[in-house]
């Protein structure tokens, strides 16, 4: 399994803070060691690693993973405790998971 983290850098050449936030998450967890690349979409340039990439799978938000396990086509996730557990297989909180989701769909709204 070859596991791709895409962060963002906006167009002012500051980090993504939901970005740095998600590293934070990785290294402090140990996770990191798990990740096999790190691609930077940079909005400076379309043509940089990330941004080829979020085109070439329509992703339109930062930070995602790729997750190619050889069987098939490459899983992209866009949410952080979605890929923890379901590549990293760990637990997560199901209340951080559904505001992680509201955070990163402002089209949502409860019910």
């Amino acid at each position: 399994m070859k596991i791709t983290f895409v962060k963002k850098i906006l167009s002012d050449g500051s980090p993504c803070k939901k970005c740095a936030d998600v590293i934070e998450k990785l290294e402090s967890s140990g996770q990191m060691a798990r990740i096999d690349e790190v691609l930077v979409a940079d909005e400076r340039d379309p043509q940089s690693p990330g941004m080829a990439i979020a085109k070439k799978f329509n992703v339109d938000r930062a930070p995602f993973f790729v997750v190619d396990t050889g069987k098939g086509e490459p899983q992209v996730y866009t949410v952080y405790l979605k890929f923890v557990k379901e590549v990293l297989e760990q637990q997560t909180n199901e209340k951080d998971e559904l505001k992680e989701i509201m955070q990163n769909n402002s089209d949502l709204d409860f019910l």
